[in-house]
């Protein structure tokens, strides 16, 4: 074991991925990126499928590189993924095809099917998660419909951050923070919903054995060690394998006042809670209950996020307007505000071929003006999520009983001044920007917990304060822009019902 306490975080996001150096002094975190590479849906024959075997080689050039280039072997190598997402094994443990992507089609109409043959109100009594067509147990009902040979041939189900674990170390194991985002979790016993799954139709055999974030599963797997010299005692570790689970993990002063917005292709909009909501009330608003570092549970929402914007600017550059991040932002703030005001969640913006079209079909089925051109349609997605945002929150207090005096903005859309800014104003709260890394400090912070570095999540949360910058974005606090705010909201809420 490093003495320093050396570790690398395998960020894996929807869009990219990171590999990540963690140093840790004993209080403080020191961050460098190795290496970065593209992550995306790959298109055949009309479905969608994520490139594993391409992510895994360039996950082990990557290691192999850090080896060559000297770096010190580390304790240990934790993978995050994104949700919902699974491959598929054999008997052997080799793959049954590429893993579908959740923006595949497949899976329209499952959640109807599905509550043709179990209550909404039992699937939710039991599981706790939000109804959305991306699920894990939508995808599964979408294969068992079609008779698809892969599920029946499957002799296990990895999640997509197990898969590169097992890949890692050669255990197959299921971390149980992104097991929580399957649906098909008991969200009160934290354990497979088996008896939930036969009664559906899908097998329960398949599903791998569950392990709490901070398990270590074992050493780097010799094909692994073999190729980097003195990688042989590095350890893989079950971190919060859901990458929302390890960015909230890593929230500095993350209490019972604050709310958190993970944000980034999608925007997570929740609360911290040691036991999940499950009522009525909160099924009606459709919210979801998802697994913790700690023990804990993440009461939240899962909203559009970023992803809006970055469909948006693919249309642009496939016309040949190449504009970077910081024009767009600041064509957005230029342009009027409140003149186009949608839903972010709406159907039609799941998985368009043009997202500029589709918002603009949106608006003219809500009847709202039309956004034209860079700026406005920025403005009007950024506005919109702002909205959203307050919406959920007012549903959070609602659903737990606490005030809401502080939200906490972490991950990559913490750098986006201009939403930060419009969300402390729709909302009439501070925003507390930061950490932008959380992600990747939630998952080295596991690491340090794991290997007796750090004596729980209290005590990482306050080593992530002490290593990172947090900036803090107040209310605008004229009258008449509160008042301006409250009559959007009210458009919104308008436009939510319709």
């Amino acid at each position: 074991m490093s003495g320093r306490g050396d570790y690398l975080a395998v960020d894996m996001g929807a869009s990219g991925v990171r590999l990540i150096h963690g140093a840790f002094d004993g209080a403080r975190f020191a961050l460098t990126e190795l290496d970065r590479f593209e992550n995306g849906p790959v298109r055949v024959l009309g479905d969608l499928h994520w490139d594993v075997l391409g992510l895994w080689r360039q996950l082990r050039q990557g290691l192999a590189r850090f080896g060559r280039d000297g770096g010190e072997p580390p304790a240990g190598v934790g993978v995050d993924t994104w949700g919902v997402d699974f491959a598929l094994l054999d008997e052997r443990g080799s793959l049954l095809g590429t893993p579908f992507h959740y923006r595949d089609r497949r899976t329209q109409g499952m959640p109807e099917l599905l509550a043709r043959r179990i209550s909404s109100e039992r699937m939710y009594a039991c599981t706790g998660i939000q109804v959305m067509q991306i699920n894990t147990m939508y995808q599964l009902l979408a294969m068992a419909e079609a008779n698809d040979p892969r599920l029946s041939d499957a002799a296990r189900l990895l999640m997509m951050p197990d898969l590169f674990a097992y890949w890692l170390s050669g255990v197959q194991a299921g971390e149980y923070t992104i097991a929580s985002t399957s649906q098909m979790l008991d969200a009160t016993r934290r354990e497979w919903a088996t008896g939930l799954l036969a009664e559906i139709g899908l097998p329960e055999s398949i599903l791998p054995p569950l392990v709490i974030p901070g398990s270590v599963l074992g050493n780097l797997h010799p094909d692994l060690a073999d190729a980097i010299p003195g990688f042989e005692e590095t350890q893989v570790i079950a971190v919060g394998g859901h990458d929302t689970a390890s960015a909230v993990a890593a929230i500095p002063e993350l209490d019972e006042s604050s709310a958190f917005i993970s944000s980034g292709t999608w925007s997570l909009v929740g609360v911290e809670v040691g036991e999940p909501v499950l009522d009525q009330r909160a099924r009606e608003l459709n919210f979801t209950n998802e697994g913790g570092v700690g023990g804990t549970i993440r009461l939240l929402k899962n909203v559009a996020g970023l992803w809006l914007l970055q469909e948006s600017r693919r249309r642009w550059r496939r016309e040949g307007l190449e504009v970077g991040w910081q024009e767009i932002l600041a064509r957005a703030e230029a342009a009027p505000a409140f003149r186009s005001i949608i839903d972010p969640d709406a159907p039609e913006f799941l998985s368009p071929d043009d997202m500029v079209a589709a918002i603009a079909g949106h608006c003219r089925r809500i009847r709202q003006p039309e956004p034209d051109g860079v700026g406005p349609v920025v403005r009007c997605c950024l506005e919109s999520l702002a909205l959203r945002y307050r919406w959920v929150l007012d549903a959070l207090e609602e659903l737990t009983g606490r005030n809401v005096e502080t939200i906490r903005i972490v991950g990559g859309g913490s750098r986006n001044d201009l939403l930060n800014q419009l969300t402390a104003d729709a909302c009439g709260r501070p925003v507390v920007a930061g950490p932008v890394e959380a992600t990747a400090l939630g998952n080295l912070m596991v690491q340090a917990i794991a290997t007796g570095r750090l004596a729980g999540v209290e005590a990482g949360r306050q080593a992530v304060a002490d290593s990172v910058h947090l900036r803090r974005f107040e209310p605008t606090p004229h009258a008449g822009t509160r008042d301006a705010w409250q009559e959007a909201y009210d458009r919104f809420r308008a436009v939510v019902t319709r």
